[in-house]
């Protein structure tokens, strides 16, 4: 059967939403939301992608309104205004800018390739991955993977982890200071790294398995140690900075685990930034007037700032990822060139063992050697090739001049039947409306 699916996509990011908006958009699992959208009727494909600053699902379907709708349906938790949906190439193009660092929050950060790699195992794992995302994400992958070792997108500052610090540093001098972090995850993990090359004397680090607490504090060039989280009360109002970086549906740091005897005129003598998606910090501690916390957005100083110094290399990548979007779109090209042309074959090829079976059964009283039937046999094959050569052609011309007219009606001159039921193998038309806002800002 001829391909005709159709990528769609929409999604919930730091730029469409606020930190509440990713929370409402955040799935418990990639696996079981794959495995969601793939129990819509008539999507054929499908992959998400959820980090603390993005929440993003692409299926593939019959047609565009299928996918919208199932995405509509995936994404009604959250507000509509904060929802981006784009269309088949919007899709593509997304996604490899995604993988290469353009549309993090710190510009080039490395860790987001990973994690579209992970996304990956997990669609695959469920079945949501088919031919069409089979092709997008591997380039995007590969386009990831370019852009960190071609250019210099991912020098300087390059992670959530790192920016944290930054802040921190910026509010009070980190030298000989004693650190919190709450979460020994990739993103704890980053942060706590990045806290003791600043000059963090002490660190804690808190996880719920203290194992994976106690292996994160062997790594550190720093005093360290590793508490169960049940030992926040006891060890956070001791701390000068507190990182929290969990995957906790609930808020995990509260208030009175802050709370100094400091009277209400106290100056502010402890920075927390929460790293959390959901919020790892419950609001009211930032009504502690010696306590300044931060969140998400409020990194956004920081990570402008090395937008500015990565401009040069973020113009590279993205003329990298135009190259390579326009090779993804060639590529899909030729596979359904090459599929319109294999069904001609297929037809042409049935067509041939009839007519040598018709003509050779004429003949049964005719003495045919074994090297004589070869010589016919070999006729008839050169007959096809020679035959369906110049279509072969103009068909691959056709695909990679976008004339899927001219490849419907070749095919149907071929064999009727063959574009039957499974209606074009055109690629989709672009820039079609959506239920959800359509404008892409990023």
């Amino acid at each position: 059967m001829i391909s005709a699916g159709v990528v769609t996509a929409a999604r919930v990011t730091h730029e469409s939403g606020s930190v509440d908006d990713l929370a409402a958009a955040s799935p418990e699992s990639q696996r079981e939301s794959v495995a969601d959208l793939l129990s819509v009727p008539e999507i054929e494909e499908a992959y998400v992608l959820s980090t603390c600053n993005r929440v993003e699902a692409y299926v593939v379907g019959t047609d565009a309104a299928v996918g919208r709708a199932a995405l509509e349906e995936f994404f009604g938790a959250v507000d509509d205004d904060a929802v981006v949906v784009s269309d088949h190439d919007e899709s593509l193009h997304h996604l490899l800018s995604v993988a290469s660092g353009l549309e993090s929050v710190v510009l080039g950060e490395d860790q987001i390739l990973g994690q579209v790699r992970t996304a990956y195992e997990d669609a695959r794992t469920i079945g949501g991955i088919g031919e069409m995302l089979e092709t997008a994400v591997t380039k995007a992958i590969h386009v990831g993977e370019r852009a960190r070792t071609e250019t210099e997108i991912n020098e300087g500052v390059v992670s959530l982890g790192s920016a944290a610090t930054k802040l921190a540093d910026r509010e009070l001098s980190l030298g000989g200071t004693t650190a919190l972090v709450v979460g020994a995850g990739e993103m704890g993990r980053l942060a706590a790294r990045s806290l003791a090359d600043a000059g963090v004397e002490d660190i804690v680090v808190a996880n719920r398995t203290v194992d994976h607490a106690e292996h994160l504090a062997t790594e550190l060039d720093a005093d360290a140690e590793a508490v169960p989280l049940e030992a926040l009360s006891t060890v956070a109002s001791g701390a000068d900075v507190v990182v929290t970086a969990t995957g906790s549906e609930e808020p995990i740091l509260e208030p009175d685990h802050l709370a100094t005897d400091g009277g209400a005129d106290a100056e502010t003598n402890r920075v927390v930034v929460d790293l959390g998606q959901p919020r790892d910090v419950e609001p009211a501690a930032g009504d502690l007037s010696t306590v300044a916390v931060y969140d998400l957005d409020d990194l956004e100083s920081i990570t402008q700032e090395t937008r500015e110094q990565r401009a040069d290399a973020a113009s590279e990548v993205e003329s990298m990822v135009d190259r390579e979007f326009d090779l993804l779109c060639d590529q899909y090209k030729r596979a359904r060139a090459d599929e319109v042309i294999a069904a001609m074959y297929e037809s042409a090829e049935r067509m041939k063992e009839r007519e040598l079976e018709t003509a050779l059964s004429r003949l049964e009283g005719e003495e045919f050697s074994a090297e004589q039937r070869e010589v016919v046999e070999a006729m008839a094959d050169a007959l096809v090739n020679q035959l369906l050569a110049p279509p072969t052609k103009s068909l691959r011309e056709a695909a990679a001049e976008d004339d899927w007219s001219t490849i419907n009606t070749a095919l149907q001159l071929f064999d009727p039947d063959f574009a039957g039921d499974d209606g074009p193998v055109a690629p989709p038309v672009t820039g079609t409306a959506s239920p959800l806002e359509a404008t892409d800002d990023d």
